[in-house]
């Protein structure tokens, strides 16, 4: 295992994940909440999804997470002649060694922005599947790792839009969790007018912190204790999506993993060394509902993922502190 330096305490991460979050306020305003569970999912050693309707920020959040990361960053705009290569990378003949060689495509980077992805093809698409799961690329046989850490910000348009291309279920699986930006309140958005009126304040966003200081914090993340009622809790709401006559499709044992993983992330962020039973309610529509497929009678009576999450999450009882169950 790699030494990046001395072990951090969990105070030390409130301490740069509110560097982190503030500094991307500079550039979207109001949004507390999103850029602390993006934060969050960064510490997961996850990737997110940002899903809206064009014009809300979706790339800016992006882009300002990246620069407030003293790190490698290259962004991929997917179009539909858009080739895997183009991601991954590709071998180049040389004529002087008369050998193949290969140059490194946009994912090797610490932070890789993905905009639009669902404007590519699936083919182009797929190319991200071994780099987003497995942390490495292999081509002509040959396997290169990625850098640590490593995180995939991809940006879509919903799929009712023209052009875009539904992203297949294995490549949802693998997006820690979908972000949904929302429009501005009123006071937000007069502060944007105000301040992006004249230049944009993502061209003069500086780092806050450096890749290593982020790797010092994903250990410290790992180190947050989980209770054994909360372990069954969150087997027990990802178990009643795969049960449940509404979804065609629940979550997978990956979806119990990473929304393990980020209750440890938000629970560091938030102050505490310990996951609470509200963390995993609280992150359970982020980082499932994008798993979710309804049959068809559901959607066609209006039950849409999200509502039939709500109703689990209602449902399932909850531990209590002394590691019982409980119900509302």
């Amino acid at each position: 295992m790699e030494n990046y330096g001395p072990p951090v305490d969990l105070g030390s991460v409130r301490l740069v994940t509110d560097r982190i979050v503030a500094n991307v306020e500079r550039v979207i305003e109001g949004k507390t909440s999103t850029i602390s569970l993006a934060v969050a999912v960064l510490l997961a050693e996850g990737h997110l999804l940002i899903e809206d309707v064009p014009g809300v920020g979706k790339t800016k959040l992006a882009k300002a997470l990246a620069r407030s990361i003293d790190g490698s960053v290259r962004r991929i705009q997917f179009t539909p002649d858009l080739l895997p290569s183009d991601v991954t990378g590709v071998s180049i003949y040389n004529p002087e060694n008369r050998s193949f060689e290969f140059k490194p495509g946009p994912v090797f980077a610490n932070l890789v922005v993905g905009d639009e992805i669902n404007r590519a093809s699936p083919h182009a698409q797929s190319a991200l599947l071994e780099c987003m799961e497995e942390r490495q690329v292999t081509v002509d046989g040959i396997t290169y790792p990625l850098q640590n850490p490593f995180m995939v910000i991809a940006t879509q348009n919903p799929t009712q839009m023209a052009g875009t291309y539904p992203l297949p279920e294995a490549q949802r699986d693998r997006f820690t969790a979908r972000l949904a930006m929302g429009y501005p309140d009123r006071r937000s958005e007069l502060a944007m007018l105000d301040g992006h009126g004249e230049q944009d304040p993502l061209d003069g966003l500086r780092p806050v912190c450096d890749g290593n200081e982020i790797r010092l914090l994903i250990e410290a993340v790992r180190r947050v204790h989980v209770a054994e009622p909360v372990k069954w809790y969150v087997i027990d709401l990802v178990s009643a999506t795969r049960n449940n006559p509404d979804l065609r499709l629940g979550a997978s044992p990956r979806a119990s993993l990473q929304l393990l993983r980020t209750a440890r992330a938000f629970a560091a962020v938030e102050g505490r060394d310990y996951v609470l039973p509200d963390d995993i309610q609280r992150l359970a529509a982020p980082v499932l509902t994008h798993r979710l497929i309804p049959t068809e009678e559901a959607v066609f009576n209006r039950r849409t993922a999200d509502v039939i999450l709500a109703d689990l999450v209602a449902r399932v009882p909850v531990p209590d502190a002394r590691g019982g169950r409980r119900t509302r």
